[in-house]
């Protein structure tokens, strides 16, 4: 038999390698050198706005108090703790939000939930975390920006080049993030089908088995009682019951609605990486801001 040859594993940023596993997808590895992606993606009037300021004398830099660098890390550290934390509590199920400690929901409970649940709510919320991180994270580049500027002037020119690359690159980059909720729809849809195809296999299997069991019970009570017919009766209402506590069983095995706590958990796994691609330009900024 031939064998399909392993996948390479993917490099890069988390939020690509998790989207490519939860896709199941054979993502192969960019061969294009930066700057090549780069000229895809800057038209020529941005192109001439970057060489403009790259060639320009650096701004001068103003008569106001220098900026902490430590204000500044706090700072940062403050916005992405806010973020993380919106993220984390708004992924976890509503009993999980309430004040304090309270029992898991029982399966039945959780198979109702999960038997009822509809993507777009999560899409909603997807959606309601990406804009509070857009919006947050962009006022906080802003602020370090103004705080780099004011050390010297080329961290003031850096400043400059940071505001054109974030005007000039923000609409590709909202482009790209808005394929995700896609994508983890599709992953949400996979996940409860495969759990419906389980039940199902679950159910088939363990009637089978019990539908076999049941008859030999008849036969052989009926050869030990030398009575087929009241032995016949006996061991149906027996095989009865024994085959609905092996079909409870056999499908408990599955846990119903479990699958929509892993998409959850995934959910909140794609939306913390995201979080970090988004935070990349301000860590950025603030290791130059450590550096002057």
């Amino acid at each position: 038999m031939v064998q399909a040859p392993p996948r390479t594993a993917l490099s890069g940023p988390t939020l690509v390698r998790l989207l490519a596993r939860l896709a199941d997808a054979d993502v192969p590895e960019s061969r294009q050198t930066l700057a090549d992606r780069l000229s895809q993606w800057l038209g020529w009037t941005d192109a001439i706005t970057l060489s403009s300021a790259l060639n320009a004398s650096p701004p001068a830099v103003t008569g106001s108090a220098r900026a902490s660098g430590g204000d500044a890390e706090r700072e940062c550290a403050r916005v992405r703790h806010e973020l993380a934390q919106a993220i984390v509590g708004g992924s976890r199920p509503p009993a999980g939000r309430r004040t304090g400690a309270l029992p898991v929901p029982p399966a039945a409970a959780t198979a109702a939930s999960a038997a009822t649940a509809d993507y777009a709510d999560f899409r909603q919320r997807y959606l309601a975390r990406q804009q509070e991180m857009e919006t947050a994270i962009g006022q906080l580049r802003g602020r370090v920006r103004v705080a780099l500027a004011a050390r010297t002037p080329g961290m003031a020119r850096l400043a400059t080049l940071d505001a054109i690359m974030e005007r000039v690159l923000g609409a590709r980059e909202r482009s790209l993030l808005a394929t995700v909720p896609a994508l983890l729809g599709a992953h949400f849809e996979r996940l409860r089908d495969a759990e419906r195809r389980a039940l199902a296999e679950a159910k088939a299997g363990v009637e089978a088995e019990a539908g076999t069991k049941a008859e030999a019970r008849m036969w052989a009570e009926a050869r030990a009682a030398g009575n087929a017919g009241s032995a016949g009766s006996a061991g149906s209402a027996g095989s009865a019951e024994n085959a609905g506590r092996a079909k409870d069983a056999g499908i408990a095995a599955v846990t119903p609605g479990a699958w929509l706590d892993v998409f959850r958990k995934d959910m909140q796994s794609v939306l913390l990486a995201e979080l970090e691609i988004r935070f990349q330009t301000v860590e950025g900024l603030l290791a130059a801001l450590r550096t002057s």
